[in-house]
């Protein structure tokens, strides 16, 4: 899972003027007055301009089109663009404000109707694929501005109570203007925390709000931020910079601790409201389809995180036979463990009866659990370096970014996920990170570990996004671009790598796989069941707990996690079943001629793709294996005559 978790669109902000023109737009952005965080004014207009534009100039207007969304994204996101490597706005945050998310959908808009009128003729095939990638992510953005997912501002995966503790770990520190900046950020704060109180108030008064019943931990992750005294935001300053006078940094670390004592005060505000009057009145109903317009945003939710248009039930049914698939090739790799070959009389069991006894067993040996988060931790760090020896055998191009393993912040720790990916940045000196969870280490077992770490770093997330951020030739707009399906479609993949690699040997690790693959297996069920088919938490609990071996923990965190975040976890499934359906496809063309590198690489090569489009791109790049293959034959058997 990479940590882009929240369900709700990015309330993209913008903070100053800018007039951007291309293929004869005219577009004026917004303005901010007054000082960084001051009220917005929009400045709205279009002119056009009779300027046909020749063939060779369309792909100058195409950059064109490309610098201005980005600048507008980056003016509206800033603390993203220093992560990213485009520091051009560091001394604001974005802006909440109910004004702010209105001036960004008419411009979403405006910049979506500018874009539309580009023309094609005399791009290259990469600058038509990227012009339609680009069309087709702001069009989701539009169709979904009438859904108000901005409301939904908190849930167990994301909120301030976890933004802003995290305010530092992307950014980077290295000279004076770096903590000036972050001064000046910290200062900004409260306002941007009143203005998500009040997205939440109209919440309340729209009636879109989470289920009642995920909520429950977000008074404790409020407690323990507030208990930390955000002491992560202080660091930075208690460091030396050789452009840093101790009478600078003084007077900084004053202004920033004044700053964190005032969020402080905001986030016990927000945490009294969210504790008596928000989590009250939330909805106890937990399917999307109960919000206003829940079935259409469902369907929506669908075809935006998995790319396709099929229906609810129709990914139901996908995700039963997948299940009843992987259920047959458990019991195969149950039979191989000391488990079973040490007890005969387990040889008499049903079938049913023989799969709930083997994971009783996995659930209470001491033998799968680490006693510290140390070890736990190293672990990790070890399986790791023994992917990154396989990686060559199976890419021939790496990403250059590298990465590390960290456990996930105690304070957000038990309402989180077992892990996930933040990507990193070679431009703004980030690496990504894999972040595993260390609490409650008797419900984190061993035999999952590989698949984890396959899928969250190599050769899942780290090296899919790190490629992508180190596309040539490819504006930043595309290479920031991230379509679930593909994304975490790979990741699921790339646990199956782990058989190439001699991973699995071992029948308990290779249970730890397919337990992780008839879990994305069962989120296909239960998703659907749940927002679309009038399944209760209950049902899906009790699926999950039949079906897979999860500790009983992981299950009612991944329950509330699709609760939380309607269709996400649908992408993983559908996704894997994709590339492993074109993998299978070019084995079949290419024959012995197939070669699993070269796959690869095409398969990653233009980022993250929708499923349509990375079919008809793998099937035209098949089409061209073959024919290369066919003319080499020709030639070898006429240089022979």
């Amino acid at each position: 899972m990479t940590t882009q978790n929240d369900w709700s669109l990015k309330c993209w902000r913008v903070c100053c003027v800018g007039v951007v023109v291309f293929n004869g737009q005219r577009i004026a952005m917004a303005q901010i007055s007054g000082s960084d965080t001051g009220d917005a004014k929009t400045i709205q207009k279009a002119e056009s301009t009779p300027e046909p534009a020749t063939a060779p100039a369309n792909s100058a207007v195409l950059r064109e089109a490309f610098d201005a969304i980005q600048t507008f994204k980056d003016r509206e996101d800033p603390m993203e663009a220093i992560a990213n490597g485009r520091p051009g706005d560091a001394f604001r945050i974005s802006d909440h404000s109910a004004a702010a998310i209105a001036r960004r959908e008419k411009e979403t808009a405006a910049l979506l109707k500018a874009l539309q009128t580009v023309s094609r003729q005399g791009l290259s095939e990469s600058e038509a694929l990227d012009l339609d990638l680009v069309i087709r992510d702001l069009s989701m953005d539009v169709r979904a501005q009438k859904f108000l997912g901005h409301l939904l501002v908190i849930g167990p995966l994301g909120g301030p109570q976890q933004s802003i503790a995290q305010m530092c770990d992307r950014m980077p520190f290295e000279r004076a203007q770096d903590l000036q900046a972050h001064a000046a950020r910290l200062e900004q704060v409260p306002k941007q925390l009143a203005d998500d109180q009040a997205l939440l108030e109209e919440g309340l008064r729209q009636r879109i709000t989470p289920a009642k019943v995920v909520l429950q931990g977000i008074d404790a992750q409020f407690g323990a931020v507030i208990g930390g005294n955000l002491d992560a935001l202080r660091a930075p300053f208690l460091r030396e910079y050789p452009d840093v006078p101790p009478a600078m940094r003084a007077q900084l670390l004053e202004r920033a601790d004044k700053a964190i004592q005032n969020i402080l005060a905001a986030m016990t505000t927000m945490r009294a409201f969210i504790r008596d009057r928000y989590l009250p009145n939330c909805r106890d109903d937990i399917a999307c389809a109960a919000l206003p317009n829940g079935q259409e945003w469902y369907a929506f939710r669908l075809n935006q995180q998995t790319t396709t248009m099929r229906s609810p039930k129709e990914i139901h049914a996908i995700g039963l036979a997948e299940v009843a698939r992987i259920r047959g090739e458990m019991l195969v790799v149950i039979r191989k463990t000391d488990w079973f070959t040490n007890d005969p009389a387990l040889a008499a069991l049903g079938e049913d009866e023989l799969f709930a006894r083997f994971i009783a067993y996995l659930r209470s040996d001491p033998r799968f659990y680490f006693q510290s988060a140390q070890e736990l931790l190293s672990g990790y760090r070890d399986i790791c370096k023994q992917i990154d020896a396989h990686l060559p055998a199976l890419f021939g191009t790496l990403p250059r970014l590298p990465y590390g393993v960290r456990e996930i912040p105690r304070f957000m720790a038990p309402s989180q996920t077992t892990a996930y990916y933040q990507q990193g940045s070679i431009d703004s000196g980030n690496p990504g990170w894999f972040y595993a969870n260390t609490f409650a280490l008797n419900q984190r077992p061993k035999y999952e570990m590989i698949p984890l770490a396959l899928h969250e770093a190599v050769p899942g997330h780290h090296l899919q996004i790190a490629l992508t951020q180190e596309l040539p030739q490819r504006h930043a707009l595309r290479r920031d671009m991230g379509f679930t399906a593909f994304v975490e479609g790979w990741a699921l993949y790339a646990e199956r790598l782990g058989i190439e690699m001699q991973l699995f040997d071992d029948p308990y690790n290779d249970f730890g796989r397919l337990l992780y693959e008839m879990w994305r297996s069962c989120r296909l069920v239960v998703d659907t069941g749940m927002h679309a088919l009038g399944w209760s938490r209950e049902q899906a609990v009790a699926f999950m707990r039949a079906n897979t071996a999860l500790s009983e923990l992981n299950i009612e965190r991944e329950v509330d996690r699709y609760i939380s975040w309607p269709g996400q976890a649908c992408a993983y499934k559908l996704g894997e079943l994709e590339i492993r359906r074109l993998r299978l496809y070019a084995e079949k063309e290419l024959g012995n001629t197939f070669n699993l590198r070269a796959f690869h690489d095409a398969l990653l090569c233009d980022g993250a793709l929708p499923l349509d489009v990375l079919d008809a791109r793998m099937t035209r790049w098949i089409a061209a294996r073959k024919g290369e293959m066919s003319a080499q034959n020709s030639t070898l058997i006429n240089s022979d005559n």
